[in-house]
This record gives C-alpha cells, structure tokens and sequence, in this order.
C-alpha cells in the first residue's frame, strides 16, 4: 500500500527542515492526502489501460474489461480473449500488446509482484520489462501501490511544475535538473513528490 498520512508528514517535515522554500509551501498547502492504489498487476493493467487517453475513457474501459472478465479476473481470463473481443472493450492493438506482454510475464513468474527487488532501481528495471511500463509507471507503481519513501518520478511534468513553484523558479526545470535538485531530500523524495503534485494546481502558492 501506499505511503500513510503519518509518512507523508515525516518526509515532508524532514524535507521542510533542510529546505525554507519546502516550509513556506507546506505552511500555505498543508499536507497532502495520501495516494494509495492496491498492490498487483492490475494497478499496472489499469495504466497500461489509461495511457494517452482520458480518465474518463480509461474508467469507461475498465468497467467493460470488467463486464466481459469479471470483476476478480485473472491474467488467464484475459489471455484467453481474442483481439476482437478486447477491442470491443476499447483496448487499441497496442495496447492489447501490453496488456498481454503484462500477464503472459506474471504467469510466466518472470515478474512476481510480491518479490520485487527491495532496491528501487532493481524493482524499476524488473517492471520495465513489461512492454508499454516505462519508467515513470514503474514509479508510480512502487510509490502509489508499495508506498517506497525515496520514489521520486523526475520525469513527471507536474512534478517539475510543482517543484519549480515551491522554489519559486523562474523556468520549470528539466528532468536532470529536478533529480539533482531533490538528492538533499533523500530518503524522503516519495512523500516531496507527491506534495509537489498537491502544489502543481494550489492557486494559493
């Protein structure tokens, strides 16, 4: 599960400490609501679902996925289906790709969910197998579904937006530039990441 209210202002007080700007924001904010999605391959399913398209469209095809497999299916109701099938759910060709590149490895006991690597970057290589998992989902699952305190997504445009707000930037830094900038903040980065997508549309700051 993800990281807890009580976590999250750990990190955060921990990181308002070494940080005035981190203070200020978090005295204007307050602290962020918790992100928490279940842990298992599903979670990663449903992005693989939700990519390039609208939270509404990817709702829209996880409730028909649902209809047509059950609400408990598993990686073999899926695999099962045909293309015309999945289609009908409003799964693309790609993204039938992913999905069943996703369960034929979860079958396969290539990628166990309840084993991944303790180190951060082993567990991000290991869902970056999966066709379709970059980077930035393997984060999001580590931090939202495993709650791992030092997950920070520096590639997430909102994260770079958010940080560039609380330190009061003049121009969103890049990827490179926010990793450097919140290597202070070790071992907390999860709970700042979050906060800064909490910031990123707080018209108070």
């Amino acid at each position: 599960m993800g990281l807890s209210a009580a976590q999250i202002e750990e990190g955060l007080n921990y990181v308002a400490e070494r940080e005035p700007a981190m203070a200020r924001a978090l005295a204007v904010a307050g602290y962020p609501e918790p992100r928490i999605r279940p842990t298992g391959y599903k979670t990663l399913l449903r992005t693989i679902v939700g990519q390039q398209v609208s939270v509404a469209a990817a709702s829209s095809m996880w409730n028909k996925l649902e209809a047509e497999l059950g609400e408990e299916f598993g990686t073999a109701d899926l695999l099962a289906r045909d293309f015309d099938t999945l289609r009908a759910c409003g799964l693309s060709r790609q993204k039938q790709g992913y999905a069943r590149s996703l369960c034929e490895l979860v079958q396969a006991g290539e990628v166990d969910f309840d084993k991944l690597p303790a180190d951060d970057e082993e567990a991000i290589a290991e869902l970056t197998k999966i066709k379709g998992i970059g980077r930035w989902s393997a984060e999001i699952y580590l931090l939202f579904a495993e709650g791992r305190p030092d997950i920070w997504p520096a590639g997430d445009l909102a994260v770079m937006a958010g940080l560039g707000k609380i330190l009061g930037l003049d121009e969103r830094p890049d990827e490179k530039a926010t990793r450097a900038l919140a290597e202070p903040w070790r071992p907390h980065r999860g709970a700042t990441a979050i906060f800064t997508w909490h910031c990123y549309n707080n018209p108070a700051l």
